[in-house]
């Protein structure tokens, strides 16, 4: 997996999100507000997280309809922490070069193809 696209979160922990993600080897996308090109960006990843607990609805509306439109699996989460999303993270595996959820221990997230 190349790349994953975070929305929503805390913006003060971005630096801490990206690092944790450089850490497992995945570049991250953070988008914590809807910007122009975020659709198009989010259309790129290989798959796309969600913090509910901080994220507009607009943005979410936008990211999943990408995600959906790409069929990009979404993970999707409450809590926004460093380590919620090492937990996500592990969870996502590749198989014939997508991005898809691991068997086993990801039970903790809904999840959409």
């Amino acid at each position: 997996m190349k790349s994953v696209a975070l929305v929503g979160g805390m913006d003060r922990l971005e630096q801490h999100y990206k690092s944790e993600a450089a850490r497992m080897g995945i570049a991250l996308m953070v988008f914590s507000a809807l910007g122009v090109k975020t659709a198009s960006k989010i259309r790129g990843a290989d798959a796309v997280v969600v913090f509910t607990s901080k994220i507009s609805h607009n943005l979410m509306k936008e990211a999943v309809k990408a995600a959906r439109s790409s069929k990009i699996p979404v993970l999707y989460c409450h809590a926004c922490g460093v380590c919620t999303l090492r937990s996500c993270l592990e969870c996502l595996g590749t198989e014939e070069g997508r991005a898809t959820l691991r068997e086993g221990g990801c039970s903790r997230f809904i999840s959409q193809n």
